[in-house]
């Protein structure tokens, strides 16, 4: 139970690191606030934010489903945790560290991208879509989060459905209680939301030492057998 208890919260955790980065942040908050505000009502962007929040829920179990299950047709899942994972966990962590702390610059090609009125017609009906299509578009950070630290810890857990969904809610609620603010008419969004840039500038250097120091510590002791 600890060890899932452990999981669950690491999950959330990457989950709200990768909304507070600046790439997602700035096109979540744009997209939800935008379906939320058509009706002018705090319920329909509280709504439109839960089920923008479901969408990319839903999109990150279907990737990580599929990545998870990849791997287990090449390698038995006991034989992958026993051996290898164990060996590829550490490198992967301080590479994840690295990204955090832009030492490595990680390039990926332009993901879909969503109309505003493609959005206004679809109305709030529209909030998981967006979610998903906006979970699709991968940036660097959110990329080697979710690839390099969210599977291996699916996959250790063997959980292809929880710890990624709990990955996926936690990118989209900070979203939802922006677009609830943006609703109410608060008029302190724009400080919160500088706010949050500035905190993300902390918090990223922070997770991306914690992830160095535990990927050189599993990379003596499973790698060399330092430890």
């Amino acid at each position: 139970m600890p060890d899932v208890a452990l999981a669950l919260g690491t999950a959330a955790w990457l989950g709200i690191l990768t909304s507070i980065s600046p790439c997602p942040l700035a096109t979540n908050i744009a997209a939800v606030a935008f379906v939320g505000r058509e009706g002018g009502s705090p319920r329909r962007a509280l709504a439109a934010g839960l089920l923008y929040a479901l969408g990319r829920g839903v999109a990150y179990v279907s990737i990580a489903a599929v990545a998870v299950f990849a791997v287990g047709k090449l390698l038995s899942v006991s034989s992958f945790l026993q051996g290898t994972f164990y060996k590829l966990l550490g490198p992967l962590l301080i590479l994840v560290g690295m990204v955090l702390i832009g030492l490595i610059d990680l390039r990926l090609p332009r993901g879909p991208s969503l109309a505003p009125s493609t959005v206004k017609k679809g109305g709030l009906w529209a909030a998981p879509a967006l979610g998903a299509l906006f979970a699709l578009s991968f940036c660097p950070v959110s990329a080697a989060i979710f690839f390099g630290t969210l599977i291996p810890l699916a996959a250790k857990q063997q959980s292809v459905f929880v710890v990624p969904a709990v990955y996926g809610l936690a990118t989209g609620l900070p979203v939802a209680l922006f677009a609830f603010a943006i609703a109410l008419g608060a008029t302190r969004v724009t400080a919160a939301f500088n706010s949050t840039a500035r905190l993300e500038r902390l918090v990223r250097p922070a997770t991306a030492v914690v992830f160095i120091l535990v990927g050189i510590y599993e990379s003596l002791r499973s790698i060399f057998h330092v430890l």
